[in-house]
């Protein structure tokens, strides 16, 4: 045999024979005892039912805007020729703070010519009184001095409106939006001069659907005819300023009283006073912020409160028998929020659902529930121990 051969005769030998003999000894070695494959249930949390706390709340949202907004214009012509510090955008002013003056230099001659002339009209009317008293003097004579006296005094009358027109002031405090005209310029009549509005309340327009006005009272028509009662429902108001939350309290004095063509919705009205909290403590709210509303809606009657994540669908639950096995039923949906569904029939106070969501259950399937989780594990351990008594005897 040649040396080669030898050689690789050799290194095959020592492969192939500890190959056969690991094999050999693998089937000296007893089987392990076979189980039997046991498939568990699914493990489902579990929420017993129950009336709904507290009362509902409506969240709406919407932007803060003044009651009262004047555009200022000029009612008379010439050039300004003074404006108050506080005339400028964002600049607070008083209840009949002049802010404008405009040039009165015409007004005051057409005030002082139309003076001359009631005082001659007067005179003249006098006069022809006088004669007619003693029968020299028509009847028409008197009539026509007194018709010019009283032309005179009218001119007198709109001469110094004119002239208190010079004035720009408004009957309310409030605050500048924005100033359109300045020192030096003229203006005509309807020449706009800024944008005011009065800081005493701000309103907020709030959108409502049908279904929420089922929860939310509106003040009638004649609730809002007394304006002095405060009996709308309460509003909490949020928004972030200044990276912080911040609220404010308000309250709904009225309904806008039609239904929006487009949206479908209705506007309740919400009022806040002194929202610039000029003359109160507190956070103020400026015109233009949009907040976020909740307005404290009806307490619920007999009704019944879920997580919202717990329906199947639009109205569909799952519930759990006693013994642990699946009921699909389609239960009434009163209303939802963003967390919650509220039942109005089809479930009863104390039955359990499951909140953890199941791939494909189908009614009759057994589920491990979280409630009795301790009961199943030791009922399993005692079927264990019985085994293994009945194995060792």
């Amino acid at each position: 045999m040649k040396p080669a051969f030898r050689r690789w005769a050799v290194i095959a030998a020592l492969i192939i024979v500890p190959m056969f003999g690991a094999g050999f000894l693998s089937t000296l070695k007893p089987e392990p005892p076979k189980k039997d494959e046991v498939k568990l249930a699914p493990l489902v949390d579990v929420l017993e039912l129950d009336l709904a706390p507290g009362v509902f709340t409506v969240r709406s949202q919407g932007t803060v805007r003044p009651r009262t907004e004047t555009v200022l214009s000029s009612e008379v012509s010439g050039a300004i020729v003074e404006i108050s510090p506080n005339f400028v955008a964002g600049g607070v002013f008083g209840k009949g703070e002049v802010l404008m003056r405009i040039d009165p230099t015409n007004y005051t001659v057409a005030v002082d010519q139309a003076k001359a002339l009631v005082r001659q009209r007067q005179i003249e009317f006098d006069g022809a009184e006088k004669l007619l008293s003693q029968g020299y003097r028509a009847e028409a004579e008197h009539a026509s001095a007194a018709a010019a006296l009283a032309s005179a005094k009218a001119e007198l009358v709109r001469a110094n409106r004119n002239f208190e027109r010079t004035y720009i002031r408004l009957p309310y405090a409030g605050m500048v939006r924005s100033k359109n005209a300045d020192l030096g310029q003229f203006v005509n009549p309807g020449t706009t001069l800024g944008v005011t509005f009065a800081t005493d309340i701000a309103e907020v327009r709030l959108p409502l659907t049908d279904q929420d006005l089922a929860f939310v009272t509106l003040p009638d028509a004649r609730a809002q005819a007394e304006p002095e009662v405060d009996d709308g429902q309460a509003v909490t108001l949020t928004a972030i300023q200044r990276g912080q939350p911040a609220r404010w309290d308000a309250r709904i004095v009225r309904s806008e009283g039609v239904v929006d063509e487009r949206s479908r919705v209705t506007y309740a009205v919400a009022r806040i006073d002194d929202p610039y909290r000029l003359h109160s403590e507190g956070a103020p709210l400026p015109v233009g912020t949009f907040v976020a509303a909740e307005i404290e809606g009806q307490s619920p009657v007999d009704t019944i409160r879920v997580p919202r994540s717990a329906l199947r669908g639009s109205d569909e639950l799952v519930f759990l028998t006693d013994e642990n096995t699946i009921e699909l039923r389609r239960v009434e949906i009163l209303r939802t929020d963003a967390d919650f569904a509220y039942v109005s029939s089809g479930a009863a106070v104390g039955e359990r659902i499951s909140v953890t969501t199941l791939e494909a259950p189908i009614n009759g399937m057994t589920v491990r529930s979280t409630d009795r989780l301790d009961e199943e594990e030791d009922s399993a351990a005692g079927q264990v121990a019985m085994e293994a008594d009945e194995a060792t005897q």
